[in-house]
């Protein structure tokens, strides 16, 4: 299996190398690996914190545990790597202080030697996912201490193959696994492997931050008049298809705003033919909103968070294409939240089901007949769903104070 990896590892490569003769995203992924910011790192005989994130979403999951390492540790060097151009091309847009941030070498033998021993990091943290043995292996043998953070295991994975004994050598190159579900601890120990702790989701740390940075909107709070929206954020056509229907009948009597997961200008224009009532872009607002306008869609990023606070019930996108995002941004508000089906790999979605904050809609009569089940019972929801939250904050504390206790 080994073989195999390395084999899988090369074949990827070249792969990219290829898409990048005509693919933005591969050229970025090839051009940043060259000529390596990281072979200049000088840590200076500081204590060096190396946090691994495969992209911009691992990113935003760690950053609570890298501000609060910063705020308890200011003397230590901080290296944050990237393999996807998006953690690279984004991070800077999360206004958190780094000075060190790179891509991180494609994983062989020799680039993970090289890598480790120019950074010398003391603590490894790898954020939920991408496990890549050789920096692994490189980082166990030079003393650092491993740990995995906001982990999701799933039975389907390779580490749990009768055949597949080289990626369990991977997962014991850990000190410690920090997960998020019994699930997990479970899979682990179906393979022998006991050090690891159900800690959480460091999400939740991260949207009560952000819900702190929230600022109230003159224009949106002029244009609902008191009144609450319906928020649908990051939604996808296949989203639309299904809430337009009701949104566009004379029995939806609710102002709407949309945050579509896409921007360009074909998917707006998409968004603007399927509805039948009144819409607005963000971007054409001067300096207000008509009362007459219906529906608002955010044709810009960056807004979404800053407005779940005039909502009263969300749809968030993505779950009839198996990629939901992120429902706790909604959640952190007490907005009940609408999602559909395909959400397995998202077990989140399935606690809110659990206790009553979700609910998943299979079709166009379904959306209907849940959206007003759930605005009757909003305040209820809202009450419970907010204790709930509350209840979740300090992931990111505990997880810090037992990595550094060892």
């Amino acid at each position: 299996m080994r073989f195999i990896y390395q084999i899988s590892v090369y074949l990827y490569y070249s792969a990219v190398r290829i898409s990048s003769l005509f693919n933005p995203k591969a050229k970025a992924w090839v051009d940043g690996r060259k000529n390596p910011k990281w072979e200049k790192f000088d840590s200076q005989g500081k204590k060096v914190v190396w946090f691994h994130c495969a992209s911009l979403g691992e990113f935003d999951i760690g950053i609570p545990l890298i501000e609060k390492w910063q705020q308890e540790n200011p003397e230590d060097e901080i290296v944050v790597t990237f393999f996807s151009p998006s953690g690279m091309q984004n991070y800077q847009k999360r206004n958190l202080h780094l000075e060190h941030v790179f891509y991180l070498p494609l994983d062989t033998s020799k680039n993970a030697k090289v890598f480790v021993q120019t950074i010398q990091p003391n603590y490894v943290i790898f954020v939920k996912y991408e496990f890549w043995a050789f920096h692994l292996f490189e980082a166990k043998k030079y003393g650092a201490k491993i740990f995995s953070v906001n982990t999701l295991f799933r039975k389907n994975q390779l580490y749990f193959k009768w055949y597949a004994s080289f990626y369990r050598t991977i997962l014991k190159s850990f000190d410690h696994f920090f997960v998020q579900n019994k699930n997990s601890i479970d899979l682990l120990e179906s393979i022998h492997i006991t050090n690891a702790t159900i800690s959480g989701d460091i999400r939740f740390d991260r949207v009560f931050e952000n819900k702190q940075k929230v600022t109230s909107s003159p224009l949106i709070g002029n244009w609902l008049q008191g009144e609450k929206a319906f928020i649908i954020g990051s939604s996808w056509p296949v989203d639309l298809k299904i809430l337009c229907e009701y949104i566009n009948s004379e029995s939806f009597n609710q102002k709407v705003i949309i945050a579509p997961h896409e921007i360009n200008e074909n998917h707006i224009q998409e968004i603007e033919k399927v509805l039948k009532i009144q819409s607005i872009r963000f971007t054409d607002v001067k300096d207000e909103i008509n009362q007459e306008t219906q529906v608002l869609i955010l044709n810009t990023i960056g807004h979404l968070t800053n407005l779940f606070q005039y909502g009263d019930v969300a749809y968030i996108g993505g779950g009839f294409t198996g990629k939901l995002h992120n429902i706790l941004e909604p959640a952190v508000f007490g907005l009940p939240i609408l999602f559909g089906p395909k959400h397995a790999q998202f077990p989140e979605a399935q606690l809110f089901i659990d206790k009553g904050f979700g609910f998943e809609v299979a079709d166009v009569h379904d959306f209907k007949i849940k959206f007003d089940s759930v605005h009757r019972d909003k305040n209820e929801i809202e009450s419970k769903l907010l204790q709930f939250m509350e209840g979740q904050i300090g992931v990111s504390v505990r997880i810090l104070k037992q990595i550094q206790s060892n």
